[in-house]
């Protein structure tokens, strides 16, 4: 069995991990641990590049304080705020002990509403649950699953990420050792 470490203790995001594993690596099993560690970012990041440093400050931040697993998973929710509008994303990083892949989820825009808040402060989760009138709406369904009517919730957006994440460790033969 290999271990697997995720740098949060979201349920949404270790739901997310276990999927993107199993459906890469269908033949394997696997133990998955959730750490809280600190991204190094703020809690809501702004920026592409300050949400993926969120997520690799994770996923290495889980490896040092774990030394004996196989991977390690950072997952990084962020927004954008451009001239089309805020859109909402998240960066999967997963290391092993010479590799690391990363990918990037899909991307949507949020209402208005949502957007003003988040511009004002808070984080998207925040916002989600004052806009929808949820509580704690960032453990379970996210932005995407209260827009999408749950045709897309949180956890199969970063399962998405995930999986791609894990491309360079399904390919070894393709992909350089790079970490």
């Amino acid at each position: 069995m290999k271990k697997v470490v995720i740098a949060s203790l979201n349920p949404v995001k270790k739901q997310a991990v276990e999927n993107g594993f199993q459906k890469m690596f269908p033949e394997e099993h696997f133990e998955i641990d959730g750490l809280q560690v600190n991204s190094g970012v703020k809690d809501q990041p702004l920026t592409d590049e300050e949400t993926f440093q969120g997520a690799i400050a994770r996923a290495r931040t889980a490896r040092e304080q774990v030394t004996n697993a196989d991977y390690w998973v950072g997952i990084e929710g962020g927004i954008e705020d451009a001239n089309q509008g805020m859109q909402a994303f998240a960066w999967v990083v997963v290391l092993s002990g010479n590799r690391m892949g990363k990918a990037r989820t899909g991307s949507f825009y949020l209402p208005q509403k949502v957007a003003d808040l988040i511009r004002g402060g808070m984080e998207l989760g925040e916002a989600d649950d004052i806009v929808f009138r949820r509580k704690n709406s960032k453990k379970e369904e996210g932005a995407i699953g209260i827009l999408s009517g749950n045709v897309i919730d949180r956890a199969r957006l970063y399962e998405h990420g995930m999986v791609l994440a894990l491309v360079p460790f399904r390919n070894k033969e393709l992909y350089a050792e790079n970490v």
